[in-house]
């Protein structure tokens, strides 16, 4: 053995650092969609498990990115990020949320894509034995993190019977009084629930109460359909106070590489990010953030992903049901999330919605991904590849056809 094999931090597994044989979950979907490939080479993949958007940023975005990229006053590090930027978030979030009053020197600091941001904030508030409240299943990044730094994590799950909310109340109190940070992500995935008034007051109330920070992950809350308006946090009376929300460019403008996102909230929890940031990036390349100014102004090209995904789901949704699945158009996201299958008519049992997933993707090359944090699930996301209605009506048709060939149980 190595020398520097004693010396991985502990966090990593310490001496047992690349040994663990688990392997993590979208590998082992990934490895499923290879064998089924080789097994079925002559039957398309229709692939419901990918989470990042079909189709690329709009070209008007990508024609302000080369417009920007050689200009000599983008080259400098951006830091904690370009005024204008801010100026861009701060109207962004009127126009789209009706948050008024915002600060952009004070309530908004841009981050090289929600995931880094996420993984910073523990960073500003996690000792050993602190602990972060999550929902699951769920986004983990903000969790790891806080295990990285001694910390812990209590798990609410998101059931049916409580319409993928949690249950604030069930939080034992002793949990409570040790927590700090309370991470959120609505709209929600996998759920694709939609938070509401009164769930936001709710829990605002909570954090007032136990003095906590909500980190409310905002990824997919501009992807709304059939007349839902988006909502944010900060529109809730005394959320300024103990918020922060996180807005990705990657769902809602098609930027998922581009790594362009924002927080926005109370101003010294912003801060407090931004002296972790500043540390720990130099900001986002000028350029990319002078495109994700003008997404931000041209909420259009939301609009039209929007309509895409509504369309989708109509005919997704349609299709599950004829089969035999419990499916629901959500008010937002673009994922279907359903209870897994049983087992089949021929007498094949599923223990969990990851067997019924690979079954899925061996028998079918149907790809999904499987949730059992907080029961059997499996969600189907609308970002498989199609160019246009009929192209969609057909692979739609074509799931339903594999899918009822399977003589699924429920």
């Amino acid at each position: 053995m190595s020398y520097y094999e004693n010396l991985i931090a502990e966090r990593l597994g310490g001496k047992q650092f690349g040994k663990s044989t688990a392997i993590y979950k979208f590998e082992k979907i990934k490895r499923a969609k290879d064998a089924a490939k080789i097994k079925h080479p002559e039957i398309p993949l229709i692939d419901m498990g990918v989470g990042e958007p079909d189709i690329p940023a709009d070209p008007s975005v990508s024609k302000m990115l080369a417009q920007e990229a050689g200009k000599p006053e983008n080259r400098w590090y951006s830091d904690n990020g370009i005024p204008e930027f801010k100026t861009a978030a701060v109207e962004y979030m009127k126009q789209v949320f009706g948050i008024e009053n915002l600060d952009p020197d004070q309530h908004i600091i841009h981050g090289i894509g929600s995931k880094p941001i996420l993984a910073m904030l523990p960073l500003c508030f996690i000792n050993p034995g602190d602990i972060t409240i999550q929902t699951t299943p769920g986004y983990p990044v903000t969790a790891t993190y806080t295990k990285y730094l001694g910390g812990e994590v209590h798990n609410v799950p998101l059931l049916k019977e409580n319409n993928f909310f949690p249950d604030l109340d069930s939080i034992p109190e002793d949990i409570l009084k040790r927590a700090k940070l309370f991470y959120i992500n609505y709209p929600n995935n996998p759920t694709g629930q939609m938070a509401t008034k009164a769930f936001f007051e709710k829990i605002v109330a909570l954090a007032k109460k136990h003095q906590l920070i909500i980190i409310q992950d905002a990824a997919y809350a501009a992807l709304t359909f059939d007349g839902t308006k988006p909502i944010s946090i900060l529109s809730i009376d005394g959320a300024m106070d103990v918020a922060i929300e996180v807005h990705s460019l990657s769902k809602a403008f098609n930027m998922t590489g581009w790594r362009m996102a924002f927080v926005v909230g109370n101003p010294t929890i912003v801060q407090a990010y931004g002296t972790i940031k500043d540390n720990t990036d130099s900001g986002q390349f000028r350029a990319i953030q002078k495109a994700g100014i003008h997404a931000l102004q041209n909420t259009e090209i939301t609009d039209q992903n929007c309509e895409r995904y509504s369309r989708r789901f109509d005919l997704l949704v349609e299709a599950l049901k004829s089969v035999g699945f419990k499916a629901e158009k959500p008010q937002a996201t673009f994922y279907c999330y359903v209870a897994s299958p049983k087992g089949t008519k021929s007498g094949i049992t599923f223990a969990n919605a990851e067997e019924a997933s690979t079954y899925l993707i061996t028998e079918s090359v149907i790809s999904t991904v499987p949730w059992d944090d907080a029961g059997p699930y499996l969600r189907f996301s609308l970002t498989f590849d199609a160019n246009g209605y009929e192209e969609e009506k057909k692979i739609i048709n074509e799931l339903k056809d594999r899918l009822n060939k399977l003589k699924l149980i429920f």
